[in-house]
């Protein structure tokens, strides 16, 4: 039985969701849920995102790493290869699509600085390397409200993924280049 549409954008979402609660690294959770709704196995991919958790490496000051983590998807399925390396235009495609989700991120969070993100979701920014901090986070709410944005960026990114390719779909059933 095929999924609708929005099914497969609600897997996304919880999938994200239940990962940030369950493991932690936002931009880990998002490749995780983005690969799995749409059938793609690559650790690579994930582990490479590892140290985009809080900013950069859980400082906060750095861009959200579930943002982060949208992008790296994007980017290895429109990215340009090594072997395209001098030829500029084969960016362009990840460029657009990583801005659509860079802009409907920044329209709901006003910010993709995960510090700013915080302020905004729980009144104050933490130092995950002290455990006070983490304990404060806890108790402010802070990780069922970033869950949730983790669960929104994996569903943003996993529409604008399907909307790409159906676009492609489209495009070449008209036989257009």
């Amino acid at each position: 039985m095929e999924m609708s549409i929005d099914e497969i954008l609600n897997s996304a979402f919880e999938s994200a969701k239940r990962y940030e609660m369950e493991n932690g690294n936002c931009a880990q959770c998002v490749i995780a849920a983005v690969f799995d709704t749409l059938g793609i196995k690559n650790d690579d991919i994930f582990r490479a995102a590892t140290g985009f958790a809080d900013g950069v490496g859980l400082t906060g000051d750095g861009h959200c790493g579930a943002l982060s983590g949208g992008t790296m998807a994007i980017g290895y399925l429109f990215g340009r290869k090594k072997e395209d390396f001098v030829k500029h235009g084969k960016m362009i495609k990840s460029f657009i699509l990583s801005k659509k989700l860079h802009d409907g991120f920044t329209e709901k969070y006003g910010s993709c600085r995960c510090n700013d993100i915080q302020i905004k979701l729980v009144g104050r920014s933490f130092n995950f390397f002290d455990p006070a901090e983490v304990e404060a986070a806890v108790k402010a709410g802070l990780p069922d409200k970033c869950s949730t944005l983790t669960g929104e960026v994996a569903r943003l990114t996993t529409k604008i993924i399907l909307e790409e390719r159906e676009r492609e779909s489209l495009k070449g059933k008209e036989g257009k280049p």
